[in-house]
């Protein structure tokens, strides 16, 4: 049974087979993000960072959405305090969780079960992969509060779906569907709502069943290439497989194909 963590009574934790499932807790304001749910979110993502028994993290919201993003309720009582800054907000707070989770090597499945807007967005975006419902939304209405996208956004969106319809997703607020997420490559597979945490589980399952030193360099190869060169990655690559073709799970992959086995591997 899930268990509430005792940092962050607002974030449910389970452990399964290797499978670490978040889940947002707080489905009466639409799992809004405040601060003390998303440290209790970062602190939970580093610790099975260096858990050697996880080898994945499903993350997923409870009730119909998934994330509503900031609550502003919360975020307009600390408004009123002197010297306050919203960009040191940022940097204190949401930034420190989305760089967890794309710069943490251990894969991160998003389980998108229903509206996911604003930072909340930005939070499904820094998943590996994304499990949606068909009935999910996604909305970035900053423009309708004086506001730029934040949280990573303007990163994910140009080269999602390119640099026009980002534009005009930022500027005018439009929704895009799970169909629309779908084909932009916002999210992997689209399934009825009811399947979402199966979906998810199972294709995390898929996952943890993966070589998991070969996995946290192939996730640091991946995002490595957004900014490399050609040449460079090649050279990166090469490197990469100077360390694996040295692990007993590249001589365990080996040896199972040639014996038409399935391969079992202990991150060795």
């Amino acid at each position: 049974m899930a268990e509430t963590t005792s940092e962050a009574p607002q974030l449910l934790t389970e452990t399964k087979d290797g499978i670490l499932t978040l889940t947002l807790n707080r489905p009466e304001v639409l799992n809004s993000l405040t601060m003390k749910m998303m440290a209790g979110l970062t602190k939970a993502l580093r610790d099975a960072e260096k858990d050697k028994a996880i080898r994945c993290v499903v993350l997923t919201a409870a009730g119909r959405a998934f994330c509503a993003g900031a609550d502003l309720g919360d975020l307009r009582r600390r408004q009123e305090v002197k010297d306050f800054s919203l960009g040191d907000e940022l940097r204190d707070h949401f930034n420190p969780l989305i760089l967890q989770i794309r710069k943490m090597e251990k894969p991160v499945v998003g389980a998108v079960n229903g509206l996911a807007a604003g930072a909340g967005a930005s939070l499904i975006l820094s998943c590996d992969v994304k499990v949606c419902a068909d009935s999910a939304k996604f909305i970035n209405a900053f423009s309708r509060v004086g506001l730029v996208p934040d949280s990573g956004i303007t990163w994910y969106m140009p080269r999602m779906m390119g640099y026009s319809l980002a534009l005009e997703h930022a500027w005018l607020a439009k929704p895009i569907t799970a169909q629309q997420a779908l084909h932009y490559g916002w999210v992997n597979n689209v399934v009825p709502a009811e399947q979402v945490a199966s979906a998810a589980l199972a294709l995390a399952g898929e996952i943890a069943k993966q070589a998991p030193r070969a996995v946290a360099l192939t996730k640091r190869a991946i995002n490595k290439s957004l900014e490399s060169t050609l040449e460079d990655q090649m050279e990166y690559e090469a490197q990469l497989q100077e360390i694996l073709g040295k692990t007993k799970d590249h001589e365990e992959g080996v040896k199972a194909f040639l014996e038409k086995r399935q391969p079992v591997f202990k991150g060795e």
